[in-house]
């Protein structure tokens, strides 16, 4: 990839502008990751488009007009569909942005990111402020990918901008999307860790190995383990597992796993160790901070029997 123009952050944000009917700022989400729900209250420009409804329509990858937006916006769409390579001095696992949000954000079942140009900027209480859709890339780099920050004028990042602002085409800010913010179980059931390591071992290690490892970052990717998402990612959640366990998991079956077994899994999934995030200190600044977070003290309360899952999973 040659280094692009100096000026092509202004370029991407006047795209931005065409693409999605104002200026905005972008950010991905989610969790990683479905964490844009996290805990948080949504602060969005306000617009006429808060009660509109639009058709899932993303403009297509393979039709990216000529210009000079193109080079950016398929540099992005590389990027997001396998970070862990593109983007390997940034990473420090073995995860994509598609090992969450399948297809590079097209795929609608599967916490797809078209259109989450009209979510950013956003308040968000885990970093108890407003978060511009860099910033929010940027989270997913150091939690979900257990890596560093891109640079504030990094190639990646304004590509990786300009590839949201391109797949987000025709949604206006605030509008009603149907397809976002399904993976997160409401309320979780209280889990048989037992039970959800043999149905891990039942349905998931073909495609996840047996120890979690995984078996690709767009295929299977690692579930715990040095190579998965730290503690302090969005998915480190009992709720976002869960919810994106049931929405998704198995490949092709989505929907068809009772709350109670999601909730097994995600015990289990979560009760394995993984990198942990150096700065939960600093999350929830404000307050509000979740329970459900299973951290190192969580994850040793499991192994030795002292969870208790009630008040892990009750509201704050």
């Amino acid at each position: 990839m040659k280094k692009m123009t100096t000026g092509i952050a202004g370029t991407i944000l006047i795209a931005a502008t065409l693409f999605v009917g104002a200026a905005i700022s972008d950010k991905i989400l989610g969790d990683a990751n479905g964490e844009t729900n996290e805990a948080a209250v949504k602060t969005q420009i306000p617009t006429t488009a808060n009660s509109q409804k639009v058709v899932y329509a993303p403009p297509s990858i393979e039709e990216v007009p000529d210009g000079p937006m193109k080079e950016a916006i398929l540099y992005g769409y590389e990027l997001v569909n396998n970070t862990h390579v593109a983007a390997d001095e940034y990473v420090g696992n073995q995860l994509s942005c598609t090992s969450c949000h399948a297809g590079a954000g097209y795929d609608e079942q599967a916490s797809s990111l078209v259109g989450v140009t009209a979510n950013y900027p956003q308040y968000i209480a885990r970093s108890g402020g407003i978060v511009t859709i860099e910033e929010r890339i940027n989270g997913c780099m150091v939690r979900s990918m257990n890596g560093k920050k891109f640079d504030m004028n990094s190639d990646e990042l304004e590509a990786m901008v300009a590839y949201f602002a391109y797949i987000s085409q025709g949604v206006p800010i605030g509008a009603e999307r149907e397809w976002a913010g399904t993976s997160n179980m409401k309320s979780v059931p209280i889990p048989d860790v037992a039970h959800g390591e043999e149905l891990y071992a039942q349905s998931c290690i073909a495609c996840h190995a047996a120890d979690g490892s995984g078996t690709g970052a767009t295929t299977g990717p690692a579930l715990w383990g040095e190579n998965s998402f730290n503690d302090g990612a969005g998915m480190a959640r009992m709720s976002k597992m869960a919810g994106y366990i049931q929405n998704n998991m198995p490949v092709g079956a989505g929907g068809t796993l009772s709350d109670q077994d999601a909730a097994d899994l995600a015990a289990y999934i979560l009760s394995q160790d993984r990198p942990e995030w150096a700065n939960h200190d600093k999350d929830w600044p404000k307050g509000g901070r979740p329970n459900d977070l299973m951290n190192k003290e969580k994850r040793e309360q499991v192994k030795n029997g002292t969870i208790d899952w009630e008040q892990v999973l009750s509201m704050n």
